[in-house]
C-alpha cells in the first residue's frame, strides 16, 4: 500500500469510491507508515489511531474525501476529545483536550477525512521552525539534520514523508508557505476571510487556515471544501465564480508577471535566486509577459508586523492563563515566547493602532501595483532550511537569532498583512538535495488565478515523482 499512500488525496478518494481500496485498508496503511518512519522525524505528536479506525468502522461521512487519512496541525484547530497543546508544555502537562471541533475541522470531518493524529508545531506558532521544547524538534524528511520549517512543520514533514497525502496547516506570517518550501510541497495561503477561523481561532487579522499538499488539484479541491464564512465572521472574501478544482484544467490568458530577485533583509541565497529566475523563465516560455517590475518591499514595513506579532504573543499568554485558571509565569512557556509577550506588553493601545494603520497603508500601496500587474513571483525564502537548533536562541538572550530569522523569511509576512493569496510551489532542488520553493502572489480574492498558473507550472516542471530517501 505504500504506492497508494504516495498518491494524492484526490486519487486515494477515487480508489475508495470505486471499491478498489477500503477506507480501513487506507487508514491502516497510513498508521503503519507513521509508525515506520515518524520515529526519526517526530511529525505526529498526538496519535488517534484507534479512534480513527473506530470512526471508519462506524461509517465516515460520504464526502468527497471519504476514507482518506488526514492529520491536523496542533494549533488553532480543535478536534473534539483530542489534545490541543499548541506546542506548549503547560497545556501538555495539564492534559488539555478540546471539547468540540472548530468550524474548519468540522468541514474536514464532513468531507469524509479520517483523522489519524495531530502534528508538531512551535509554541503558539510564533517562529518559522518546529522545535518546541514540549515535544522536541520535527525534522525535514529530505535531510533530517535540517528543519522542516514552521509553524506547520509537522504537517509538511508528514506529507513529504508519505504518511498522508494532505494535512491541515495555518499561516499567520508564512507558516504554510515556509514549510511547504522546505519540504517540497504545494502551500497555498488563501485570501483573508476565505476560510473561517471560528469559533475561537486567531483573530489577529494575519492568520488564515488551509492545507499543505503534494498536488495543485488537492490544494484546489480542499479549498472548495474549506472556503466560505462561518457565522459572525467579520471579514469575508468574495465567493469564487466556480469551484476551485475546475481552475486546475483552465488555462489563464497572457498574464503580466513581475519578479522580485532581491531580499529586503539582506543577502539572498544563490539557490533561492536560481529558483525564482528559473520560474520566471518558465512563465515566459508559457507565454506570459514577465518583467523585473515589483512593488517596493521594505524591511522597515516588517516592524509594524512585528508589533502586531508580539502583542498577539501577549494575547496568547492571557488566553493560556484563562485555560489554566491561574496566572501564567515564565516557567509555563519558552524563553522566546515570554520575551515576545513581554515586549508586546510594553506597547500601548496607540502603538498597536499605529501598527494596524501602517498595515493598511501597505495593503493599499500593494493594491495599486496589482492594478497594472496580475502576479508577483518571489523566492519563498531567503535562505535554505537551517540546521536543527540553528535558530534556537540561548535562554539568557532570547532575541539572539532574530536577525538570522529575518534573513530566512523576508518574503512572506507582507502578504499576511495585505491579506492577499500567495502560493509556494516546489519548483527547485538545491545542489545539496533540499527543496526550494517559489512564491507567487495574486491580488486579493484571486486564488483562481494562482491555481491556474500553479497547474501550468506543475505540468511544465513536474514534481510528483520526487520522494525523500527515508
Amino acid at each position: 500500500m505504500d504506492d497508494v499512500l504516495w498518491l494524492d488525496a484526490t486519487a486515494q478518494a477515487g480508489l475508495v469510491a470505486k471499491g478498489e481500496v477500503t477506507a480501513r485498508e487506507l487508514v491502516e496503511s497510513a498508521i503503519a507508515r507513521i509508525e515506520k518512519v515518524d520515529g526519526s522525524i517526530n511529525a505526529v505528536i498526538h496519535r488517534r489511531f484507534e479512534r480513527a479506525l473506530d470512526e471508519v468502522d462506524a461509517g465516515l461521512p460520504a464526502g468527497p474525501f471519504a476514507g482518506v487519512p488526514f492529520l491536523i496541525k496542533d494549533l488553532y484547530a480543535d478536534s473534539a476529545g483530542d489534545p490541543a497543546h499548541q506546542g506548549n508544555r503547560a497545556l501538555r502537562d495539564a492534559g488539555w483536550t478540546a471539547e468540540r471541533d472548530s468550524w474548519l475541522i468540522a468541514r474536514l470531518r464532513a468531507a469524509g477525512f479520517a483523522f489519524v493524529g495531530r502534528t508538531n508545531t512551535p509554541e503558539f506558532g510564533l517562529v518559522p521552525v518546529t522545535e518546541p521544547q514540549a515535544y522536541g524538534p520535527c525534522r525535514n524528511p529530505w535531510d533530517q539534520a535540517h528543519t522542516c520549517g514552521g509553524s506547520s512543520g509537522g504537517s509538511a514533514a508528514a506529507v513529504a514523508a508519505g504518511m498522508v497525502a494532505v494535512a491541515h496547516a495555518s499561516d499567520g506570517g508564512g507558516s504554510i508557505r515556509i514549510p511547504a518550501s522546505m519540504c517540497g510541497l504545494v502551500g497555498l495561503k488563501p485570501s483573508r476571510g476565505r476560510t473561517t477561523l471560528g469559533p475561537e481561532g486567531d483573530e489577529s487579522g494575519l492568520s488564515v487556515q488551509h492545507v499543505v499538499a503534494r498536488s495543485v488539484r488537492d490544494t484546489a479541491a480542499l479549498l472548495d471544501v474549506l472556503q466560505g464564512p462561518g457565522p459572525g465572521d467579520m471579514v469575508v472574501a468574495p465567493p469564487p465564480a466556480r469551484p476551485y478544482v475546475s481552475e486546475v484544467m483552465a488555462r489563464p490568458p497572457k498574464l503580466r508577471v513581475g519578479v522580485l530577485e532581491s531580499s529586503p533583509a539582506g543577502a539572498l541565497d544563490l539557490e533561492c535566486l536560481a529558483a525564482v529566475q528559473s520560474a520566471a523563465r518558465t512563465l515566459e516560455e508559457l507565454g506570459h509577459s514577465v518583467s523585473g517590475d515589483h512593488p517596493r518591499i521594505d524591511a522597515e514595513e516588517s516592524l509594524s508586523f512585528g508589533t502586531r506579532w508580539v502583542v498577539n504573543a501577549r494575547v496568547r499568554l492571557n488566553w493560556l492563563g484563562r485555560l489554566l485558571r491561574r496566572e501564567v509565569t515564565a516557567d509555563d512557556v519558552e524563553p522566546l515566547t515570554w520575551a515576545m509577550a513581554s515586549v508586546g506588553e510594553s506597547f500601548s493601545g496607540a502603538d498597536y493602532a499605529a501598527a494596524v494603520a501602517a498595515g493598511s497603508a501597505l495593503t493599499r500601496r500593494l493594491g495599486q501595483w496589482w492594478q497594472d500587474h496580475d502576479l508577483l513571483v518571489t523566492p519563498t525564502l531567503g535562505q535554505l532550511p537551517p540546521l536543527i537548533g540553528e535558530l534556537e536562541p540561548p535562554a539568557d538572550n532570547p532575541f539572539a537569532t532574530q536577525e538570522r530569522t529575518g534573513l530566512l523569511v523576508p518574503f512572506t509576512t507582507h502578504f499576511n498583512v495585505s491579506g492577499q493569496p500567495a502560493i509556494s510551489l516546489p519548483l527547485h532542488v538545491s545542489a545539496s538535495g533540499l527543496p526550494v520553493g517559489v512564491q507567487i502572489v495574486a491580488a486579493y480574492g484571486r486564488e483562481d488565478l494562482l491555481i491556474q498558473v500553479a497547474a501550468q507550472l506543475e505540468e511544465a516542471v513536474p514534481w510528483a515523482a520526487r520522494r525523500p530517501a527515508l
